[in-house]
């Protein structure tokens, strides 16, 4: 695993993708600190981060495009799977990698608070709380570009899903507030949801009596709930799309929170995300 970090870590540093993706991320934090700190003459440095998460949602799957679809692309993967170590440290070495990159830029970030505190009242404790859950949502959304470019072996293709669903992710409280509310429409949602899943599992395993079994199993379940309490579905839909926004729960932070069960959810992401890279990679071994 320390050979794959070592190689994708000089990969990035012998290209212009670590340099371009932290000056971007510096420059619109310098932005964002220009009008909050600055010319509002606010000591919060919470609000710059929370400012430039949208940022996040473009420049993370422009990082993580080429991670693993360049390999499928190249063939170069092959090279990988004959390598003495196993499909979990190629995907971990990788995604280190790619947190060393963010954390670079992250870490000149941190000084931020520091210089603000030498010339006005800056709360440490809430500036480097927001830092730390901004790392760990930048490293969920890392671990969900690594499983999109797991998928395919075209980089374009990968940057534009990984930037529809994170963009989707980042909006998806406000548009929580136009879908339906009803029973039938979060039933309707859920079911479009469990054919998603089995296009990745048979994606993933390219079993279609597996996939088939996933989505009977999930179909009846959802149906079987629904007919028996009807009011459990009322309102599932904006609360899901609620529950699951990455960036709704980076808020709780900026606002002076230490949100615990944020931290889980972040690393719950990054798990399952690195699970699911692995099967997609492993998908392709044996095949």
């Amino acid at each position: 695993m320390a050979a794959i970090l070592k190689h994708e870590l000089k990969s990035y540093f012998h290209s212009l993708t670590a340099y371009v993706f932290g000056a971007f991320l510096l420059v619109f934090v310098g932005l964002g600190t220009l009008r909050y700190n600055i010319q509002a003459a606010v000591s919060n440095f919470e609000f710059v981060l929370q400012y430039c998460a949208l940022v996040l949602a473009i420049l993370v799957p422009i990082l993580t495009m080429r991670v693993i679809s360049e390999e499928r692309r190249q063939k170069t993967d092959q090279l990988l799977y004959s390598l003495p170590i196993n499909t979990t440290q190629v995907v971990v070495g990788k995604y280190l990698a790619l947190l060393t990159v963010y954390l670079i830029p992250l870490a000149l970030v941190s000084v931020y608070p520091l210089i603000f505190s030498r010339f006005g009242d800056v709360y440490l404790p809430s500036a480097y709380g927001s830092i730390f859950a901004f790392f760990l949502m930048g490293a969920a959304l890392i671990a969900l570009g690594v499983f999109i470019s797991s998928l395919t072996d075209n980089q374009g293709l990968a940057a534009g899903i990984g930037m529809a669903v994170m963009l989707f992710n980042y909006f998806s409280v406000s548009l929580s507030e136009y879908v339906s509310a009803t029973a039938f429409g979060s039933v309707v949602a859920l079911m479009v949801l469990v054919l998603l899943l089995v296009a990745v599992v048979y994606t993933l395993t390219k079993n279609e009596n597996l996939a088939f079994a996933v989505g009977i199993v999930l179909l009846l379940a959802v149906m079987g709930v629904y007919f028996l309490d009807v009011e459990a579905f009322d309102n599932l839909l904006p609360r899901m799309m609620t529950a699951l926004s990455l960036f709704d729960r980076f808020g709780s932070f900026v606002n002076g929170v230490f949100d615990l069960t944020a931290v889980v959810f972040y690393l719950t992401v990054v798990v399952l995300f690195l699970f699911l890279s692995v099967q997609a990679m492993e998908k392709r071994r044996y095949n």
